[in-house]
């Protein structure tokens, strides 16, 4: 079944329905968002509910998508309200619309180039995600106010902390600005480990290929007093690095 879906032309039938389904569940959840970004203005200043109801587009694409398959694991948080610094390895852009799976809101920290694109930078804007402009030093600044002030109202934080996409699928070394935010807001660190993502998108091939990718919740990191952002961001690596070691081993030991 995988290889008659990946033939010419059953994927590229496929991923043209699946671009067009994610491109009309963007336009249809605009007016959406925005009632709902309205209506709650007042008494929701983190923006829960406008980004909740956004990320519901991933939602939509994947289950419409008949190449993908979607799971989530692990320790997923019982309180959507309970602020994290959530952050991930990233694989691909799909890592996106898989994370979006998780039961709970969470601000992006993006490029700005995201923020300009038609519709999409629009909900971006509406549901309160975090803008970076990396040619701009003064960015960083205002981007980890933005993030402290997030959590300040009780909504989760999500990073890459490897600040771009794996090229070669290894895991590459994290930056500090997330977890200095983390120290400083006394919020727990909630690691992430994303696998299957990458043969969900095609390197250099706007068409789709068949996955199943799994984020796993691991378990919160509570801050300890005596760490720095240096401590703290290793120590994140390595509980994700060994996580997609387990992932890895699972995917092996199951029958093709």
């Amino acid at each position: 079944m995988r290889e008659a879906l990946l033939k010419f032309p059953g994927r590229t039938v496929l991923s043209g329905w699946a671009w067009l389904v994610l491109g009309i569940a963007l336009v249809l959840a605009l007016p959406v968002v925005a009632v709902v970004w309205r209506a709650t203005a007042w008494r929701d200043p983190g923006r829960y509910w406008a980004g909740y109801t956004f990320r519901k587009v991933a939602v939509v694409a994947q289950t419409l998508n008949p190449l993908w398959r979607f799971t989530v694991s692990g320790e997923v948080p019982t309180d959507p309200r309970r602020p994290y610094m959530v952050v991930a390895n990233h694989e691909s852009f799909v890592d996106i619309l898989l994370i979006a799976h998780l039961p709970f809101e969470m601000k992006w920290l993006a490029k700005s180039d995201f923020f300009g694109y038609p519709v999409v930078g629009w909900l971006m804007r509406m549901a309160g995600d975090i803008r970076l402009v990396r040619s701009d030093k003064g960015s960083r600044e205002k981007v980890l106010e933005q993030m402290a002030d997030r959590l300040s109202h009780r909504v989760a934080v999500m990073v890459f902390p490897e600040g771009t996409r794996s090229a070669s699928g290894t895991l590459g070394e994290f930056r500090d600005g997330a977890f200095r935010v983390a120290l400083d807001a006394g919020v727990p660190v909630l690691p992430l480990a994303v696998i299957g993502t990458r043969d969900a998108l095609v390197k250099h091939d706007w068409r789709f290929g068949t996955s199943h990718a799994e984020v796993r919740v691991l378990a919160p990191i509570n801050p300890d007093p005596t760490m720095d952002a240096a401590a703290l961001r290793d120590h994140t690596r390595s509980v994700i690095a060994a996580a997609l070691e387990e992932l890895r081993a699972e995917r092996a030991d199951r029958p093709s």
